[in-house]
């Protein structure tokens, strides 16, 4: 029997509780539901507190030395942000600033978004797209992007948005597989 995925999803919401947040936990059961995985959800409302005045990885309590090491071993990342002012949220950036730069390199990250509406959709391709191109990351075709209209309260509550959820989990899983098939060495 092989091990379970890891799967880290990462919230860059600042606020409890969260349309962000929701959406990940949505798309991480929906990745559970087809392969066996281990689940760790990384909330900057949680965290954010323990990296503001950080500068270096070394000045990160251990805490946070824990969780960026889940990030970079990892065999999928599912990260999203709400839209702040056209962008990801700063301390969500603030946080990837402390991933070694090699470490993600060839790891499959799906990318997620929520928004007041339909045209900060686009945040997934001009702003998240190009934060994990840097890290030479394997960013999946399919994003996932809801508005507030997809929500009833903090649930998913489209149908339409948890049909594009099943296509990218299911998108997603044979790229999990190949990934952590390779090593780092080979992809850099």
């Amino acid at each position: 029997m092989t091990a379970p995925y890891r799967i880290v999803a990462v919230s860059g919401s600042l606020h409890e509780p969260s349309k962000t947040t929701a959406l990940l936990r949505a798309i991480t059961d929906a990745v559970a539901e087809r392969a066996d995985a281990e689940i760790q959800l990384i909330e900057l409302t949680e965290i954010g507190p323990s990296l503001a005045g950080a500068l270096r990885r070394d000045q990160l309590p251990a805490h946070i030395e824990e969780q960026l090491v889940a990030i970079e071993q990892a065999d999928l990342l599912i990260v999203g942000s709400p839209v702040y002012r056209a962008s990801f949220t700063g301390l969500f950036k603030h946080l990837f600033d402390f991933i070694g730069q090699y470490e993600l390199v060839g790891k499959p990250v799906l990318l997620a978004a929520t928004g007041g509406g339909e045209r900060h959709a686009l945040m997934i391709e001009h702003q998240l797209r190009p934060l994990f191109a840097f890290f030479q990351a394997l960013t999946l075709p399919l994003g996932v992007y809801a508005s507030n209209t997809d929500f009833d309260g903090y649930r998913v509550a489209s149908d339409v948005l948890e049909a594009r959820i099943a296509l990218a989990a299911d998108r997603a899983l044979p790229l999990v597989g190949y990934a952590a098939t390779r090593t780092v060495d080979a992809l850099v």
